[in-house]
Formats: C-alpha cells, sequence, structure tokens
C-alpha cells in the first residue's frame, strides 16, 4: 500500500479531508521518527513494537583470501509483532 493509498484509506474511514489525514499523518511519522532516534520504543496497539537496535562490532573473513575485516557497530531499526498478528499471518 502506497502512502496516497493509505491516507484515502484513513480519510474515507474518519471522514476527515484527504488533506487533514495527510497532515496527521505526516505529524505522526515525525514524531514516530524523533521518538526513535532518541532511542524509545514505539508501541503500536493491535501491531506490535517499533525499536532501535544496538548491533555490536564484529570482526568477518573472508572466505577465499583469509583477510579480517572490521564492522563497526550500528544501530537498527527492528519490529516486533504482537502474538495474536504474528500467528493469523501465519494461518492465513
Amino acid at each position: 500500500m502506497l502512502t496516497k493509498d493509505l491516507i484515502s484509506r484513513i480519510a474515507e474511514e474518519t471522514g476527515l479531508s484527504k488533506k487533514r489525514t495527510e497532515q496527521l499523518l505526516n505529524t505522526s511519522n515525525a514524531i514516530m521518527r524523533e521518538t526513535l532516534m532518541d532511542g524509545n520504543s514505539i508501541q503500536l496497539l493491535g501491531l506490535g513494537t517499533l525499536e532501535v537496535r544496538e548491533r555490536k562490532g564484529r570482526t568477518i573473513v573472508h572466505p577465499r583470501t583469509g583477510e579480517r575485516t572490521e564492522i563497526p557497530a550500528k544501530s537498527q531499526l527492528a519490529f516486533k509483532p504482537v502474538a495474536n498478528l504474528k500467528s493469523e499471518l501465519n494461518n492465513k
């Protein structure tokens, strides 16, 4: 689903104008982005949790040359779905 499709669908369901719906969606996205950048998680009821996880740095070895390369630590976005959504998707 594209953003414009989501905006149209939300506008239909709520009776809001598409312009107002787009403003609300953009504001929600900005707030969620800011929250994640601050290192906090976001719980989306009925969907799951968005959170930033720290991935440790590590050393990898090239299989052919044996050359070692350092991979630096990094932050990564993770989504953990609620149990019932996960089971519904698997039983679909």
